[in-house]
């Protein structure tokens, strides 16, 4: 049988780092992955299904998970990488019972109290950023449920380990990038999601801090709140237009990019104006090709989807804890050139 410290001694690495790699649990450098991964393979390495299947029957796990956005297409390939993650989950005989939210702290609220009256083991969240959600996560935890957040944390809270980006960093490189289409002058408008999701307001402070310190020639003109609906994105994205004729970029920090974009066509000063954003789908790649989008800032939403219910599971079978604690995917700038 080929084992974990086998791989461990032929790669040159601690078991632990074979461990993080093949269960996905944690950050480990490109090339060290690649190397272990090609090593697995080579050797025909194969988990101890039969040991996690015996654990999960034990337990008949259900899992719960509450995403943000029913209309919001990021979540949709967030809710991607879950249903893939359920799917293989499955086979230890282990459900997964989904909700999707808007962002309202009540909504949250009621979603948990649902899933936690259906007898589940542990929970996925995505938070909303209020006081409330950070005392139910923590009553969760007496009760012996743990959840882990994916896509935004929340501080303070008991969760044992958060999936998802450095939403500050990214805001920073969002910065750098306005800093680099502009030439470091513009005037700009920050068209967000909400002030109550935690990677929201992360992003602009990265964002600004950056402008600040590095660009003074770039003037914030004002930070509008779309709530992750498109229909809203396209009225704050127009009458910020219409209130600042001046205006000559935008920085899209949350969803609510295509009515946003919408909206700037439709003034006629799209080939004056430029957007740095995140996320842009298919569905806005004539976007980035005709160059009305200058970059986008990529975050995995697969892996946000499947990562934490695979944490979740092993910490119910195993009792280990997720090991780093916060896993950052990575973030990947998309330009027209490399689309």
């Amino acid at each position: 049988m080929v084992t974990m410290k086998k791989i461990a001694e032929l790669a040159g690495v601690s078991r632990g780092t074979v461990d993080r790699v093949l269960n996905n649990r944690g950050s480990v450098s490109p090339e060290t992955e690649k190397k272990i991964r090609e090593i697995a393979q080579r050797l025909g390495y194969k988990p101890n299904l039969a040991g996690l299947a015996l654990a999960a029957q034990k337990k008949k796990c259900r899992l719960g998970v509450i995403l943000f956005g029913p209309d919001n297409p990021f979540f949709d390939r967030v809710l991607a990488g879950v249903s893939e993650q359920a799917a293989a989950l499955a086979e230890y005989d282990c459900a997964v019972l989904i909700r999707q939210v808007s962002f309202d702290a009540q909504a949250q609220l009621d979603a948990i109290s649902e899933l936690a009256a259906e007898g589940i083991h542990g929970l996925v969240l995505t938070p909303y950023n209020d006081p409330a959600i950070r005392e139910r996560i923590d009553r969760l935890a007496d009760e012996g449920i743990p959840v882990v957040t994916t896509n935004t944390d929340i501080e303070g809270s008991r969760r044992i380990g958060y999936v998802g980006s450095n939403y500050y960093r990214d805001g920073q490189t969002a910065g750098g990038l306005m800093r680099l289409v502009t030439g470091g002058r513009a005037k700009l408008g920050i068209i967000s999601g909400s002030s109550r999701v935690l990677c929201h307001t992360d992003r602009i402070a990265g964002f600004t801090e950056v402008i600040r310190r590095t660009a003074p020639g770039i003037e914030i003109l004002d930070t509008l709140m779309n709530h992750d609906d498109e229909a809203e994105s396209y009225a704050v994205t127009s009458r910020f237009l219409k209130e600042h004729p001046e205006a000559d970029a935008v920085f899209f920090a949350a969803a609510g990019l295509g009515g946003g974009c919408r909206a700037i066509l439709e003034s006629g000063r799209a080939e004056g104006i430029r957007i740095i954003c995140f996320d842009a789908d298919e569905t806005h790649r004539p976007m980035l090709e005709n160059g009305l989008i200058s970059a986008s800032i990529s975050q995995q939403p697969m892996r946000q989807g499947s990562l934490p219910l695979r944490l979740l599971f092993d910490h119910l079978t195993t009792g280990k804890l997720p090991d780093p604690e916060i896993s950052y995917v990575d973030a990947a700038i998309r330009i027209r050139e490399n689309l």
